[in-house]
């Protein structure tokens, strides 16, 4: 009677015995050593490529990220940057016309004085003798003012007689001249209007400019003059008044314009 042997079993009993056949090879257990070190090596390289993978991945996000950051910053600075560029072009463009413009300065202040001098001469004759001595003495030692100097000199007096023009205005000075001189009370209306009258209030005269002399004033328009005279005394709010006027008011207005 033949003895039973289970195919599997078979199987699995010759395995264990190759097996403890291989593990009894020295050279056979130092291959698998090897084989062993080999693959976790190649695993610790897998696991290592993979975490350099994932911090690769997150330094591209943080890249995209910055990207986008840098984008916006772009989109808000574009404008400002335009504005700075044009300026700067409009300094260099100034920079570039800067001596043409001082060498025209000083004919440009000739000009200037010699304009206000001919107003003054051609305008009511109101504190005359002042206004000329102010326009004289923008050409006194001007060769020892800076231009800037000058300049500030010359556009404060025609700031000052631009600002006759809005004021209303008295004072007692003179009239006439030797023998025939008198001493009078003004009143300035601006441009639109000046008078006299005298200490005692019998006389007063306007002035004509396209006459170029005084026209007497009767009784109530001398007394219109006497109220005008206590407004810009008392400095009280202006009243109506019903006066003459000195010029017609288009001609006042021009040295304004």
């Amino acid at each position: 009677m033949r003895p039973f042997r289970h195919p599997c079993l078979w199987g699995a009993v010759l395995g264990l015995g190759l097996a403890a056949s291989a593990f009894a090879d020295p050279e056979l257990r130092q291959e698998a050593r090897e084989i062993q070190r080999s693959q976790a090596e190649l695993q610790a390289r897998i696991d290592a490529t993979d975490d350099e993978g994932r911090a690769m991945l997150e330094e591209l996000r943080e890249l995209e990220r910055e990207e986008r950051r840098l984008s916006r910053e772009n989109a808000e600075l574009a404008p400002r940057h335009e504005r700075q560029v044009a300026d700067l072009e409009r300094r260099e463009h100034a920079l570039d016309t800067l001596e043409e413009t001082r060498e025209a300065l000083p004919a440009l202040q000739e000009r200037l004085i010699e304009r206000l001098a001919q107003w003054v001469e051609s305008d009511m004759p109101f504190l005359r003798e002042e206004r000329q001595a102010r326009v004289a003495s923008l050409t006194t030692h001007a060769g020892e003012l800076s231009l800037a100097e000058r300049w500030e000199r010359i556009i404060g007096a025609w700031r000052t007689e631009l600002e006759y023009g809005r004021e209303v205005d008295t004072w007692r000075g003179y009239l006439g001249e030797g023998d025939s001189r008198r001493e009078v009370d003004y009143l300035r209306l601006g441009r639109v209007g000046f008078y006299y009258l005298t200490p005692d209030g019998r006389a007063g005269r306007v002035w004509q400019a396209d006459a170029g002399s005084w026209a007497s004033l009767d009784e109530a328009q001398r007394r219109e003059v006497r109220n005008g005279l206590r407004i810009a005394r008392d400095r009280r709010s202006p009243e109506l008044l019903t006066l003459p006027i000195s010029q017609p008011l288009e001609s006042a207005g021009e040295g304004d314009a």
